[in-house]
């Protein structure tokens, strides 16, 4: 398993941006499909965003569509989500995510699909 370390959460006002950090352990990052998930107090979590290790594939939820960019840079094992526009609902703990082993092309929208977490970056929007 890889390790991951969230960063770039904070407090931002509505129409701000936002960009969140995930640093990865280990030689094999660039074998690893990362997905960017979130919680908000008393919902479950949703997925947000995910990319393939190849990075030429992505997807995003409908409701952050056209607002948010999953990029990741293999040489520096980190994968990032860049959010504009960014809005009051979006308030939540954002969870990096990674599956292993995965198909070179291959985005990955189902929490089950991954096998590691980090421990959440909060990311407030106020209105």
């Amino acid at each position: 398993q890889v390790q991951l370390v969230e960063s770039g959460g904070g407090l931002v006002q509505a129409g701000g941006s936002l960009r969140l950090s995930c640093a990865a352990s280990g030689r094999t990052f660039s074998s690893y499909a990362m997905g960017w998930f979130r919680q908000a107090p008393g919902k479950e979590r949703e997925f947000v965003a995910a990319i393939s290790w190849s990075g030429n594939s992505t997807d995003y939820a409908g409701s952050v569509k056209g607002r948010f960019t999953i990029s990741r840079d293999n040489a520096k094992n980190t994968v990032y989500l860049q959010m504009n526009s960014l809005k009051p609902e979006d308030t939540a703990v954002y969870y990096c995510a990674a599956k292993s082993m995965a198909p070179r092309a291959t985005a990955f929208t189902r929490e089950r699909s991954y096998d590691s977490w980090g421990q959440g970056t909060q990311v407030t929007v106020s209105s």
